[in-house]
């Protein structure tokens, strides 16, 4: 190899070290760029934003516990739920109302636990997850019924739809977000207040309108609770009368001098519980069924669902019990016996305040 193309071949060679050593300076200055643009903006409202809208899609319950502050937004929201429960209600007395708000803030500290629990739980599920085993707020043990005060609440059926806008002043910040009524499909600006950490990372702390929201969608659903009332007062009365008639008859078939059925009583009572009661439940449904449902009454048009299959779950296995001597199948029907009253409770309970605030509001 001659002098010329042995130069030419260095030459070569350092304009190529050259060029890797300026890629290789200009990729670093890439990450390091991105690294720093990165944890700037993980310290930023906006990226908590993000990162909450990310969770929710995939299920991450720990990255809603480190942007959320849950105990603290709990418990405003708590506050404001509970002061609007009785807001409407001029069926109690001022006397009445201080003893609920002070029952209120003494069970507090437990609802607030038991809330956080259910909502990661939640999370991690894709849908609402009742509080379960050995949670105070399971079924009435606290003294409410946490079912109807979580729908009442409007957590189950809000929707997180986009965030609008940000704007932040120091520590804090307030995101307005654009959320859903899954129900009558109103679209409400939520501002939710936002404080930074001393990590550098934002949480969300409590909902600054988080009444205005109660105020705004729970009219909307009354009326279509007091329509779907009306629509079904009249099948609900004819059968009324109808189960008044079948208790007489049942009552008439239990009766027994000796304090025991014969097995005839119970071969009739087995027959009038399969071949009357349950069809006639089944019947009372399936009108109920075919009637048109508001969409703010889908939630008391469920439970009229579930307190009919309940019932004739309970009258199931009430007659192989008796049938069969089976004390198991009695116990049975005694929990869905125990079930269905929970939730015909908490069907009256919504006549009651439908009707209180349907009398004293005025629907736009």
């Amino acid at each position: 190899m001659d002098d010329l193309t042995w130069n030419m071949k260095l030459t070569e060679r350092k304009i190529k070290r050259r060029r890797e050593y300026w890629l290789l300076a200009l990729l670093a200055a890439l990450l390091s760029g991105f690294a720093l643009w990165h944890f700037f903006y993980a310290c930023t409202p906006e990226y908590t934003m993000r990162e909450l809208q990310s969770a929710l899609r995939h299920k991450d319950s720990d990255a809603i516990s480190r942007y959320v502050n849950l105990e603290l937004l709990s418990s405003q929201a708590y506050d404001d739920l509970t002061r609007n429960m009785f807001a409407a209600d001029s069926t109690l007395s001022p006397k009445t109302k201080v003893l609920f708000e002070k029952f209120y803030v003494l069970i507090k500290p437990q609802f607030i636990d038991g809330t956080r629990t259910a909502i990661l739980d939640s999370v991690k599920n894709g849908s609402w997850t009742p509080p379960h085993g050995d949670n105070i707020l399971k079924g009435r043990q606290l003294g409410i019924d946490y079912d109807y005060f979580i729908e009442r609440s409007q957590l189950r059926n809000s929707e997180f739809l986009k965030t609008i806008s940000i704007q932040r002043d120091g520590h804090s910040a307030t995101a307005t977000i654009e959320i859903k009524d899954t129900y009558t499909q109103t679209t409400f600006p939520l501002e939710l207040i936002l404080e930074q950490q001393e990590d550098g990372h934002w949480q969300v702390a409590y909902i600054k309108n988080y009444r205005e929201y109660l105020d705004t969608i729970e009219p909307l659903q009354n009326k279509d609770i007091t329509a779907y009332l009306a629509s079904t007062k009249d099948i609900v009365a004819t059968y009324n009368k109808t189960f008044q008639q079948q208790q007489k008859k049942f009552r008439s078939l239990t009766t027994s001098p000796q304090g025991r059925l014969s097995d005839n009583q119970t071969n009739a009572l087995r027959d009038f519980l399969t071949q009357e009661v349950i069809p006639t439940l089944c019947q009372r449904q399936e009108e109920l069924d075919a009637q048109d449902i508001p969409s703010g009454a889908q939630y008391i048009a469920q439970l009229r669902n579930q307190s009919t299959q309940a019932t004739i779950a309970a009258w199931q296995h009430f007659a192989k019990g008796m049938a069969e001597t089976d004390q198991e199948e009695l116990e049975m029907a005694e929990t869905f016996h125990k079930e269905e009253l929970d939730i015909d409770r908490r069907i009256d309970d919504i006549i009651k305040h439908t009707a209180i605030t349907s009398n004293t509001s005025t629907i736009p």
